[in-house]
């Protein structure tokens, strides 16, 4: 089994690639296989939330290419910036993890956030996709100023970047 327990510089070429969805690439501690099929360890610093195209060092010398698995995503596109920008605030209000890019919202498939994205007046389509949301505000620094209590009536069941903060990326 192949042991990684650190960053490489993102100028290093890889030999390997390890393709995980976002709930993986959130775990400091993971037992996984890369791409070629290989067993590998990841030890990381806790916290550590794993980017498409960061590298990793084996303790072997080699480097791994973190890539993001295709998973259940739901997309809003429109050329309307404001409208986006309404759906990545609700979306966002509810601690739901989103990927942004131009003219593209993306989140975690979750019908009831589907239904609320609906209700502003946008059209929602459900894709499998790379999913590599925004790292969020604390980038990992920690402290908020705001209540932890979210919902129980089962809005926005996708990962929620500061839930996985709080539990240091386990």
């Amino acid at each position: 089994m192949i042991l990684i327990e650190q960053r490489a510089p993102h100028d290093q070429l890889p030999t390997e690639r390890l393709v995980l969805p976002f709930d993986l690439r959130c775990k400091s501690r993971l037992r996984t296989r890369l791409e070629s099929g290989e067993e590998a360890g990841l030890f990381l610093e806790r916290g550590a939330v794993l980017r498409a195209g960061d590298r990793l060092l084996a303790n072997d010398g080699r480097v791994v290419e973190v890539a993001a698995a295709p998973e259940a995503v739901m997309e809003v596109r429109s050329s309307d910036a404001l409208l986006l920008a309404r759906a990545a605030y609700h979306l966002g209000n509810r601690h739901v993890a989103v990927e942004l890019k131009p003219g593209l919202v993306r989140f975690s498939r979750d019908h009831v956030l589907g239904e609320m994205v609906r209700g502003l007046g946008l059209a929602v389509i459900e894709n499998e996709a790379p999913f590599d949301p925004e790292s969020g505000a604390y980038g990992g620094h920690g402290g908020h100023a705001h209540p932890h209590g979210h919902s129980a009536d089962g809005e926005g069941r996708g990962p929620r970047i500061h839930d996985m903060m709080l539990r240091g990326g386990r």
